[in-house]
């Protein structure tokens, strides 16, 4: 398929994905799409960085039924910050559509992820025990799911989730879609498609340009005691305007970020032991351009999308070798060219071998940067340290450009219902229901989102228009997110 309309998607859809700047299908959205559409599982082996969250995002947008309330469609996912990811990637692509979509994961509150999705939800992404746990408790009704993705299953193996996962299938409907998604295919994750998946089609992408190609691989041998300096070195000699630097623990990451710091760089830090607002604040920071140097454990390696990092550096070589491959594919995503760098200690020689083994080729063994050559460039990275980075936008800001979010000082606790809100908008001139987006009842507050460029008309006239026989104090609100 060429274009995204011969899918003959729904035109609320076509309209996100032109605005999303989707121009034709990826390999894996060509071979995915359609089965699903068609309603059979399938297995696929895509490596990251291929487009499959919108491989199955997109069919099931379309297949979802808007007026059931209860979850059509749940998507699990190794991670807290994949979660939070492929939630806002559904949503962006439902957008007007008017899918609400929740993310339900662990170290955030249960109460206000049970509140949401008892209300009207059509997808759940979310982590496996968090999705247990609702499930167990009740707060989850999985009756009426008719789709099921499981994403990144490789890594949910690795992080002792297969049986959390049986769980969860067990507790769901017989009659669904099964859709799995795997950089590579351990035996355990074929026992876990024959067991539980129904004639499934298997799709295998081959890049045309595999990581291999797109990303230039360097290794530098260096003391452990050294590779402060090093990194310094490099990175004056780099340049970056936007670089991922890994280390294996959190401590390490805590101390380079400090050494970092001191050193005047513009640079956070994510890793599992911070908060999670405290993570999605720094990836969201990140994702916009705020700062040059990300310093992360594993944590920020799988799957997470963000343009344009030109270089990734391995502080520390991972332990693993399916972990080196995602962290490099930080950078080179979607067939750009990318730069990954690493640090290889004397007693890390196992490892290097074992990631030659896997990769198929060995990595270049480079020489450190002369002296004289990081002190010729040395003035160039003080002045772009020096300079505010270049704010990218955000992954769907074209669609929220003619989207108005407004909140309305009255909800549940006032007896608010959605059908109150459409009633009233309904009722101002020039609105239909089509102008309505998607309507969030919390206990006071109610948000509504105004499409189709009419949120001024419609927050003007509602500064004297009732709704439900009262005044409401309505208010824009100024930041569009998916959260």
């Amino acid at each position: 398929m060429a274009n995204f309309k011969d899918y003959q998607l729904n035109s609320d859809l076509l309209k996100a994905i032109r605005l999303l700047n989707f121009k034709i299908p990826t390999k894996v959205q060509e071979q995915v799409i359609p089965v699903v559409l068609a309603e059979k599982d399938i297995i696929v082996k895509s490596q990251t960085g291929s487009g499959k969250t919108a491989a199955f995002a997109i069919p099931i947008c379309q297949l979802v039924d808007w007026e059931e309330n209860k979850p059509q469609a749940l998507v699990m996912t190794p991670t807290r910050e994949l979660a939070i990811q492929v939630k806002e990637d559904i949503f962006n692509i439902g957008r007007f559509k008017r899918l609400k979509v929740a993310a339900i994961f662990g170290k955030s509150p249960f109460y206000y992820q049970e509140k949401e999705i008892k209300q009207k939800t059509h997808v759940v992404v979310g982590t496996p025990g968090r999705i247990i746990d609702h499930i167990e408790r009740g707060t989850f009704d999985t009756s009426k799911i008719k789709y099921l993705v499981i994403d990144e299953a490789d890594k949910m193996l690795n992080m002792g989730f297969i049986e959390q996962i049986e769980t969860i299938i067990t507790s769901l409907p017989k009659e669904r879609v099964t859709m799995l998604f795997s950089a590579t295919m351990p035996m355990d994750i074929k026992n876990l498609c024959n067991k539980y998946m129904k004639d499934p089609g298997y799709v295998e992408i081959e890049e045309e340009n595999s990581i291999a190609d797109r990303i230039r691989q360097e290794r530098y041998n260096v003391a452990e005691i050294d590779k402060t300096q090093l990194l310094r070195d490099i990175t004056i000699v780099e340049n970056p305007d936007s670089c991922m630097i890994f280390c294996n623990t959190k401590q390490k990451v805590e101390d380079v970020y400090h050494e970092l710091l001191n050193l005047k760089y513009s640079c956070q830090r994510i890793h599992g032991g911070m908060e999670q607002r405290d993570r999605l604040r720094v990836m969201n920071n990140f994702k916009q351009g705020k700062f040059r140097y990300l310093l992360a454990t594993d944590v920020a390696a799988r799957g997470i999308d963000i343009d344009n990092i030109t270089l990734v550096i391995n502080f520390d070589i991972p332990q693993d070798r399916e972990s080196y491959v995602h962290r490099i594919g930080r950078t080179g995503r979607l067939n750009k060219m990318g730069k990954a760098i690493t640090f290889v200690t004397q007693n890390e020689k196992l490892f290097l071998d074992d990631i030659h083994k896997y990769i198929g080729k060995e990595i270049i063994l480079m020489g450190r940067p002369e002296k004289e050559t990081v002190q010729d460039v040395k003035q160039e990275f003080v002045e772009k340290i020096n300079t505010t980075p270049e704010m990218k936008e955000i992954k769907g800001a074209e669609l929220s450009k003619e989207i108005m979010k407004l909140h309305i000082n009255a909800g549940k606790k006032t007896k608010m219902r959605a059908v109150d809100v459409v009633g009233t908008l309904c009722n101002i001139k020039g609105m239909t229901a089509a102008d309505i987006g998607i309507i969030n009842i919390q206990d006071i507050s109610t948000f509504v989102e105004i499409l189709n460029n009419k949120g001024e008309l419609v927050f003007q006239a509602l500064q004297k228009t009732p709704i439900k026989g009262r005044l409401r104090k309505v208010s824009k609100v100024v930041k569009q997110s998916a959260y």
